[in-house]
């Protein structure tokens, strides 16, 4: 089988469960494992680099309302690596190429490849990803076996925070201007035993002001901002902690850890759970206290 992958978190699924050396085609972003950048990239984005937070929300703002796209498509590419799958998402205009520029340039190249959407909401909907991105494949126990692992993992992090004070906690998915999480964030949140602030499982991640995120009252701040990794978030987290003195300001792993729908999601409820109950003797986490 030959698979491009046109979104991060079906590119570190299809190498978790065994179907690496199948991927001939991945995106820009497409960075975990390092072998993954070993592969054709067949997507780009369309945003300049090097913009601020602020910069990068304004620009996304206008191409959306303008219907312009956020990334471009390599037709060429895709057309020679003759995919017999590929894995997109229809879950946020702004993390990959639309599934409909997808299946408009296939149909333009005269390509039969099966088209995969994925479009979770939730922890259980991205191990339901793995599953079925298993079945696609023929790695059923390859995908059978990294879930139960990750299963294994969640519920060991829920026996070792259970009974424990809650606090309440503050997840920034961006700083300029400030989003409340959404999707599976507050529910990592949950399960790492901390109560979240603001946000809605399984929702989109809203805007909200800084009024309502001090207003908030958090015990805890983790900045998360979607794309950045712990040296950006770490960078951004500086100005956040101002706005909370007093309060534990932390930056994670955003990029890898809470943003895409992929087995690091558990990183980063492993990651929460030792931020909000720390413990001697702990693995170290991708977070740092700003």
């Amino acid at each position: 089988m030959r698979i491009v992958s046109l979104i991060p978190s079906a590119t570190e699924i299809l190498f978790a469960i065994g179907a690496g050396d199948d991927v001939v085609g991945v995106t820009f972003e497409c960075d975990h494992p390092a072998e993954a950048r070993e592969r054709r990239v067949v997507s780009t984005s369309a945003m300049p680099e090097g913009l601020s937070p602020k910069e990068i929300d304004d620009f996304v703002g206008a191409a959306l309302a303008a219907g312009e796209d956020l990334y471009r498509l390599d037709a060429g590419a895709l057309a020679e690596l003759d995919a017999d799958l590929v894995v997109t998402q229809d879950l946020c205009a702004v993390c990959a190429v639309d599934v409909g520029t997808v299946d408009d340039a296939l149909s333009y190249l005269g390509c039969r490849a099966e088209v995969a959407t994925i479009d979770p909401h939730s922890l259980d909907d991205v191990l339901a990803s793995v599953t079925e991105v298993g079945r696609l494949t023929g790695r059923v126990d390859g995908a059978a076996a990294l879930v139960a692992s990750l299963r294994e993992r969640l519920a060991a992090v829920a026996d070792r925070v259970a009974g424990r004070e809650r606090p309440r906690v503050l997840v920034l998915e961006w700083t300029d201007p400030p989003f409340a999480p959404g999707h599976w964030i507050p529910e990592m949140v949950a399960l790492a035993g901390g109560e979240p602030t603001l946000g809605v499982a399984g929702s989109k991640s809203s805007r909200i002001t800084w009024d309502e995120a001090e207003g908030s009252r958090p015990d805890v701040v983790v900045v998360a901002p979607c794309g950045f990794d712990l040296e950006g978030s770490t960078a951004l987290a500086v100005d956040v902690r101002r706005r909370f003195p007093g309060v534990p300001v932390w930056a994670v792993d955003a990029d890898g850890e809470f943003a895409r729908p992929g087995p690091r999601l558990v990183d980063g409820v492993e990651a929460l759970a030792a931020i909000l109950h720390p413990e001697p003797g702990l693995t170290a986490v991708a977070a740092r206290q700003a």
